[in-house]
């Protein structure tokens, strides 16, 4: 049949993932560093995943497709909750709250941070397996906690060598005093460390 479908160029395409995380019926994923639209008949049509790609490289077509199959989804989605009852932590390191962290340590060398409010954990389901996995997490509540979080991050960066950071906030306007820590942090570093920002909606969506 003809029906609208996404399409991914693999030309723009870098394989952050961030797509196949948007899909809520698990129609893309990442192989060989390029996300691909693997299951036709799991795809919509309705782009979700459109506003999560960076690289603008996904479109909508209309063009010979399977239909979409809603009972083979949610087929999906319940083997899938069977078989990984309990998912695996990737929090790195302890503690993790931005004023508990020490300022010195081996495993700030060589790494990347992910800077995220703590209620991220509760708004974004699969924080551990898409964001937290192979960074150093640090979290905290520029609303609640009643210090400038810039200075700890200031010592952090000037004694360890950190690869980049992903600053990872809520929609939320106290959230902003996060990103605006990191960005004063940077300033003062002058070193050239990559950053990039994300933002979650309180219904739990990548903006």
């Amino acid at each position: 049949m003809i029906r609208k479908i996404i399409h991914i160029d693999e030309e723009k395409c870098s394989g952050c993932g961030l797509c196949a995380n948007a899909c809520h019926e698990g129609a893309i994923d990442i192989a060989d560093g390029k996300a691909k639209l693997v299951r036709e008949h799991f795809c919509d049509g309705f782009g979700d995943c459109l506003p999560a790609c960076p690289q603008d490289a996904i479109t909508i077509e209309e063009r010979e497709a399977p239909p979409y199959d809603e009972a083979a989804v949610a087929e999906a989605k319940t083997a899938a909750i069977n078989t990984d009852p309990c998912p695996k932590s990737h929090l790195g390191q302890w503690p993790c709250q931005i004023k508990l962290v020490p300022e010195s340590a081996p495993y700030y060398d060589n790494a990347s941070l992910l800077i995220a409010a703590d209620c991220m954990a509760f708004a974004y389901a699969n924080i551990h397996e898409k964001f937290m996995k192979g960074r150093i997490t640090l979290i905290g509540c520029p609303k609640l906690d009643a210090i400038d979080y810039s200075v700890k991050l200031s010592e952090i960066i000037k004694n360890s060598d950190i690869k980049d950071i992903t600053v990872l906030k809520m929609e939320v306007p106290c959230c902003g005093g996060l990103e605006y820590a990191v960005r004063k942090t940077l300033e003062r570093s002058q070193k050239e460390i990559e950053l990039k920002v994300l933002t979650v909606t309180v219904d739990g969506r990548l903006c």
